[in-house]
């Protein structure tokens, strides 16, 4: 059964594909039958402009001849002549782009059909010179002001959430793409084992002088001391059990406390020096052991080998060796829910962000300016580095046409506008040909 669906379902597909390839095909085929009707009423056209000159001219070649025309015959008569040939000369010019003459091999005509690949060449040239240059497409998205209008959408609440909706889509999509096996081992190379590969001593002991150098162990050092006096108060009871404990068995108890107490009270004392002194003896001890300790572990051979020794231990341990695979499927999980929660966290934040970013491109000048030259100068990167690649599009195309498909669909899309040449060059020829017969009569 489960095969029988995958069957009906491929089925379906290709179904709803071939429909939509009828469908282009359909529409485009209508769309050519339009155009030829439309180019063949304009050679219609064209050709009565010819036929009413060629009419004209007969008439008043026949007028003449009985020789009792009035004068203006013979202008009417020099412009109709001119109008045929006009006529006839557009006509062969117009017809020699897309094929030969009343069929006659006649030297450059067809010229469509003979030199398609090097039109093609041409074309994409143009375009590439004079709409893909980078100072054409810098001037355009200047004019085009892209920063104002992106901030003015994105001010808007509704485009803001759009955003959002569309920016979870996407991370959904990417996580789930994603292998998990894959990312944590990324995450292990780029970090985990970035982490273990140096040693940890001189890294740690620069940066513990820098420390020291700054006197920022101070602050530690009280915090040790007020917290050593705090146990110093609460420690008399455990004081005397150990000093109970370890005095010889014939000594009195009394004896025992009045031990117990003075070792108590010298104990506050000394810690509460420690604490109110910041120049106490015991602090500048510390100081100096750490200052040796920072200097042992970037110079010292051994003090570096135990510190890569207990790097080793760390990093040998199951949090860290599992790290990666934890901090994957935390942030995954992380990511999924907010994707996934149309009213949570996750969305409203970027929607506000968006919003955010929209107000300050309206109100910010500065960056308005960085986001376009941002802009121009990908633009411009897009069109050095790919133009020949995008107007290749035209120029590849055009090669894999048919040279007498192309030249008919040529004709189908510009053949009705080309009509007009004849049809001016009828209008224009006979003006010509009236002016220079005017100018023989006067001057002759």
């Amino acid at each position: 059964m489960a095969h029988d669906g995958e069957v009906t379902q491929t089925q379906t597909r290709g179904s709803f594909t071939d429909n939509l390839a009828e469908s282009f095909a359909g529409a485009d085929v209508d769309a050519d039958a339009q155009r030829r009707a439309s180019l063949r009423r304009m050679k219609l056209v064209a050709l009565s402009f010819l036929i009413g000159a060629t009419v004209i001219f007969l008439a008043c070649t026949w007028a003449q001849k009985g020789g009792d025309a009035p004068g203006w015959v013979g202008y009417l008569r020099a412009a109709a002549e001119a109008g045929m040939v006009g006529a006839l000369a557009d006509w062969f010019a117009v017809t020699a782009l897309f094929k030969h003459p009343l069929g006659l091999p006649i030297p450059h005509t067809a010229i469509i059909r003979r030199k398609k690949d090097q039109l093609g060449e041409g074309l994409g040239t143009f375009v590439r010179e004079n709409f893909l240059s980078p100072e054409v497409v810098e001037n355009k998205v200047r004019d085009a002001d892209i920063p104002a209008r992106l901030g003015d959408w994105l001010i808007d609440p509704a485009h803001a959430m759009r955003v959002a909706d569309e920016t979870a889509t996407v991370v959904r999509v990417t996580v789930e793409l994603l292998n998990d096996e894959d990312v944590q081992q990324v995450i292990d190379k780029m970090i985990v084992r970035r982490v273990a590969e140096p040693q940890w001593g001189p890294p740690i002991g620069r940066v513990l002088e820098t420390l020291l150098t700054e006197s920022r162990q101070e602050a530690l050092l009280q915090l040790l001391a007020d917290r050593a006096f705090e146990w110093a108060l609460n420690a008399g009871d455990t004081i005397e059990r150990v000093v109970t404990r370890d005095s010889p068995t014939w000594t009195p108890r009394f004896v025992d406390q009045l031990v117990g107490d003075r070792i108590h009270r010298e104990l506050m004392d000394f810690t509460d020096k420690v604490r109110r002194n910041p120049d106490h003896e015991l602090r500048r001890s510390a100081t100096r052991f750490l200052f040796e300790f920072a200097s042992d572990l970037q110079n010292d051979p051994r003090t570096i080998a135990k510190a890569d020794a207990v790097k080793d231990e760390l990093m040998a341990r199951d949090e860290v060796t599992r790290a990666a695979e934890t901090a994957w499927k935390r942030l995954k999980n992380l990511l999924l829910d907010g994707a996934d929660d149309p009213d949570g966290t996750f969305r409203q934040r970027m929607a506000t962000t968006v919003e955010q970013i929209g107000q300050q491109l309206q109100t910010d000048p500065e960056l308005r300016a960085k986001v376009e030259n941002w802009i121009v100068r990908g633009a411009k990167h897009l069109v050095a580095r790919y133009g020949v690649e995008i107007t290749s599009i035209i120029t590849e195309t055009i090669e894999r046409w048919d040279a007498d498909d192309a030249s008919r669909r040529i004709e189908l899309h510009v053949g009705r506008d080309l009509q007009f040449i004849r049809i001016n060059g009828t209008v224009v020829g006979a003006l010509a040909g009236l002016v220079i017969y005017t100018v023989a009569q006067i001057i002759f």
